[in-house]
């Protein structure tokens, strides 16, 4: 039988942390780990843009939740996006061997789908036929499915 005891040295978690008062999300790490815009002009100046396209890709706000730094990561990824030759596209997706990067790519090239410019809306979709060949279907699936949009 149990025995009644009136100390509660038993008791090692603090319950009271988990309140939804008290709940605070880290924005530190989302926010410092966004691109630097001068280091992707100086590489697209030299005409290294694959380079360039793969920072921006490793260096992407996905957890932010500011607007404004999502936006300013939209404009110089699609930057790098639109500087990029058509004959270079297929190099550059060979480059993106993770499928994390070919999925955060497809986020950018359907983010610029809803915000299309001058000649865009093309190019973008020539993105879209090489990361598919490269990724296949799972790759459209998975960035329509997550939750963290570029």
């Amino acid at each position: 039988m149990a025995k009644n005891t009136s100390s509660s040295a038993f008791r090692k978690i603090d319950v009271d942390q988990y309140n939804e008062d008290n709940f605070k999300e880290d924005e530190a790490d989302s926010v410092a780990n966004t691109c630097d815009e001068n280091l992707i002009t100086n590489l697209l100046t030299e005409g290294k843009c694959i380079e360039a396209l793969v920072s921006v890709l490793q260096n992407a706000p996905l957890r932010c939740k500011q607007q404004h730094v999502k936006d300013h990561a939209l404009n110089v990824t699609l930057k790098v996006l639109l500087s990029v030759k058509a004959s270079q596209m297929d190099q550059a997706v060979e480059i993106l061997e993770q499928n994390d990067l070919l999925d955060v790519l497809m986020k950018y090239i359907y983010r610029g789908f809803e915000m299309p410019s001058e000649g865009s809306s093309g190019h973008l979709l020539q993105w879209h036929e090489k990361v598919f060949a490269k990724g296949g279907l799972g790759c459209i699936c998975r960035v329509l499915a997550d939750t963290n949009r570029a």
